[in-house]
C-alpha cells in the first residue's frame, strides 16, 4: 500500500529519532573507539618493525658466520702453504707461496673487516629493537587502559544500543529504498546526524536559517517532501501555531 507523504514524513521522523538516540550513545564513548583503533594500529607498525630488525640480525648474523668460514678456510690454506714452502725446490717456487699466502691473508682481514661491519649493524639493531620494544609496551599498556574505558562505557549501554539498532532496523523496513538512500545520505554529511528537521520558531531546526512563512505553509500541508534550501534536510513539520501569511493587499 503506497504510503501518504504524512506517512512518510512521520516514518523518517520516528527514524531519525532512534538514530539520534543511537549517535548519543556513541557521543558518550567519545573519541575512545578510534583511540584504540589508533593504537592498535601503532602496535602492529611496532611488532613489524621489531620483526624486520630481527629478521635483518638473522640475516647479519648469517653473513657472519659465512665470513667466519672464509676465515678458516683461509687459515688452513695458509698453514697448508707455509708446510710447502718448507719443500720448495727454488726461489720462483717460494715467491708464488709467498704469493698466495698474502692473498689469504688479505681474505682473513677482509672477513674480520666484514664480520665487525656486521656486528656493529647487529648492534645498532638491537638498539633499535630496545627502542621500539619500549614504545610497543608503553603503547600496549595505554591500549589495555583504553579498553577497559571502553568496555565499561560499552557495557552500560549494549542492551539499550542493541535494542535500538533492532528497532532501526524496523523503522527502516517501513521507508521506500530511495528515500532512505536519500536520508542516509544527508545524515552523512550533517555534523550533527540530523536528516529530517522540524521548523522552530519560524527557522531550519538544522542550519537556523529562516523559513519563509509560505514554505512553512507548504510544510504543514505534507502535499509534497520539502527540503531546505539552505541546507537539504528534510522538513517533517512545524512546531507551534501557524505564522500568518504576509497579506496580498
Amino acid at each position: 500500500m503506497e504510503l501518504t507523504i504524512a506517512q512518510k514524513l512521520e516514518a523518517l521522523l520516528k527514524l531519525q529519532s532512534i538514530d539520534s538516540q543511537l549517535d548519543e550513545i556513541k557521543k558518550i564513548r567519545g573519541d575512545l573507539p578510534e583511540e584504540v583503533r589508533d593504537l592498535e594500529d601503532d602496535i602492529a607498525g611496532f611488532e613489524t618493525r621489531i620483526g624486520k630488525f630481527n629478521a635483518d640480525i638473522q640475516t647479519l648474523e648469517e653473513e657472519i658466520d659465512k665470513f667466519k668460514a672464509t676465515k678458516k678456510d683461509a687459515e688452513k690454506l695458509i698453514a697448508r702453504y707455509k708446510d710447502q714452502q718448507m719443500n720448495v725446490r727454488n726461489n720462483r717456487e717460494f715467491d708464488a707461496i709467498s704469493k698466495e699466502i698474502e692473498l689469504q691473508t688479505l681474505e682473513i682481514e677482509l672477513a674480520d673487516k666484514k664480520i665487525n661491519e656486521a656486528a656493529f649493524k647487529i648492534r645498532n639493531k638491537q638498539e633499535e629493537i630496545k627502542a621500539t620494544q619500549s614504545a610497543l609496551d608503553e603503547r600496549k599498556e595505554d591500549l589495555k587502559a583504553k579498553m577497559q574505558e571502553l568496555n565499561q562505557i560499552t557495557s552500560e549501554s549494549q542492551e539499550e544500543e542493541k535494542a535500538l539498532i533492532d528497532e532501526r532496523d524496523q523503522q527502516a523496513t517501513h521507508i521506500e529504498e530511495r528515500l532512505l538512500k536519500s536520508y542516509n545520505k544527508i545524515r552523512e554529511n550533517a555534523l550533527n546526524g540530523l536528516a529530517v528537521v522540524m521548523v522552530k520558531r519560524g527557522a531550519c531546526g538544522g542550519c537556523f536559517n529562516v523559513v519563509p512563512p509560505q514554505r512553512q505553509a507548504d510544510i504543514r500541508d505534507k502535499k509534497k517532501i520539502i527540503v531546505c534550501e539552505h541546507c537539504g534536510r528534510i522538513f517533517a513539520d512545524v512546531e507551534g501555531a501557524p505564522e500568518p501569511l504576509p497579506s496580498r493587499r
